[in-house]
């Protein structure tokens, strides 16, 4: 999901709690905080948890490209002057910055790199007891899944927040039309089909200068190893969705089909333009999924939930929040700004003591998503087990501007293995 603009970030109408009341894992009454990953997304949930508390400073920040975090460090500082604290000897950069942000004194740590290193990350800043704001997905392959798992579980031992960047979790149209699904308002779910069909990416053309290394870091959205594809890297919003509908019921299996017609390019690494997958969950139910990133086609982002006594229509594109059939509603509520809801709610979460933790389910949906990626890059049917338990691991162990990057060729449905 893109990051908003630093100054069109609106604050919702949510209770924060008493910002100077003593909470569990820190001694000083002002929250610091540090930001590792320092592009769009990772700037704007720096601004939303400045914006989430009233003594909150931005500490520290991390980040492999200094003219990201400088422009990062900038524009925030723009925004909210004192409440940006981060001198020359907390501006890190390089492979190793987040240990040095974790190292730096923070409270709180946000975790806005590519996917690929959110594993590794997120372990280090659970095993320093930092509370964290974890950006989706949370892992491109499933040894990178358990690894979080292990992580989430820890922060429960901990007593840290965890909170997950799956940003329509605290959208309150989506809160109360999932709560509806849950308690039955369309009977008995038969189906679910979910959408992410949506134009082409940016890309940064090469520079002189750049080592093989930095051209694809730069271009991260295009290597499965970075990234996911765009099944894991984008649509898995849509297929949270359709898990949050199913009651976090885990499918059986799945089967699925892609490929890349239009971004055949180099240009895009080897990722897909196209997905579709079909999850198979216990007695017939159905999970349907399609993404697409192609211009000029047409574009959709819903999840529409079919059921025994009628079906909820959630339409992220169009705001269309409605059920059809026996038990007609249609959500006429509060339209916040989730991504600062979800800073609000951690904060007040850190304050309190009642720390939330998201690992479970950012992780699960997290897989589903790579299950069916494998589905689609090998042509064949994957149990949820066997995705769990894939060895497959994507991408190096060390990393610098000097290594050769991985060189993966697009996967051939029926030729590509499954690991």
């Amino acid at each position: 999901m893109a990051g908003l603009a630093l100054a069109g970030s609106a604050m919702p109408a949510v209770t924060i709690l008493n910002p100077n009341r003593a909470f569990a894992g820190v001694n000083s009454e002002t929250l610091k905080v540090g930001l590792i990953g320092c592009g769009g997304r990772g700037s704007g949930a720096a601004n939303q948890a400045l914006k989430a508390d009233p003594n909150v400073v931005l500490h520290a920040m991390g980040d492999i490209f200094k003219d990201k975090m400088d422009s990062s460090l900038e524009n925030l500082t723009k925004v909210h002057g004192a409440k940006v604290k981060v001198d020359e000897g907390h501006k890190f950069i390089g492979f190793d910055a987040f240990k040095k942000v974790l190292d730096s004194g923070v409270d709180v740590v946000i975790l806005a790199t590519p996917p690929h290193f959110r594993p590794e990350h997120l372990t280090a800043a659970i095993n320093a007891g930092k509370h964290v704001f974890c950006e989706k997905p949370v892992a491109v392959d499933a040894p990178g899944v358990r690894k979080v798992l292990d992580a989430a579980k820890l922060a429960k031992q901990k007593n840290v927040s965890l909170m997950s960047g799956f940003c329509w979790r605290y959208h309150e149209p989506k809160r109360a039309s999932f709560g509806k699904i849950l308690d039955g308002a369309v009977g008995d779910i038969s189906a679910v089909y979910n959408t992410y069909d949506t134009g082409t990416l940016w890309s940064f053309p090469r520079v002189a200068g750049w080592t093989d290394a930095e051209y694809v870091l730069r271009n991260w959205t295009y290597y499965t190893w970075l990234a996911g594809d765009h099944i894991v890297e984008q649509a898995v919003h849509s297929i949270d969705m359709m898990s949050w509908a199913m009651g976090g019921k885990l499918p059986l299996s799945c089967v699925g089909t892609g490929g890349r017609q239009v971004r055949t390019d180099a240009l895009f690494g080897n990722i897909f333009d196209h997905f579709a997958v079909t999850y198979e969950y216990e007695n017939g139910v159905k999970g349907f999924h399609h993404s697409r990133q192609q211009a000029n086609c047409e574009n959709s982002y819903l999840v529409e939930t079919i059921g025994t006594k009628g079906r909820a229509m959630v339409n992220c594109a169009r705001n269309v929040h409605e059920i059809y059939g026996q038990n007609p509603w249609k959500y006429e509520g509060v339209q916040n700004d989730m991504y600062q809801t979800e800073h609000n709610e951690l904060f007040a979460s850190i304050r309190s003591g009642k720390h939330v933790n998201d690992g479970e389910f950012m992780a699960q949906s997290t897989l589903l998503a790579i299950m069916g990626r494998m589905a689609a890059y090998t042509g064949k049917r994957i149990t949820w087990n066997e995705a769990m338990n894939s060895t497959e691991k994507l991408g190096p162990d060390t990393y610098s501007f000097d290594m050769k990057p991985p060189v993966v060729e697009v996967a051939k449905p029926g030729i590509t293995a499954f690991s």
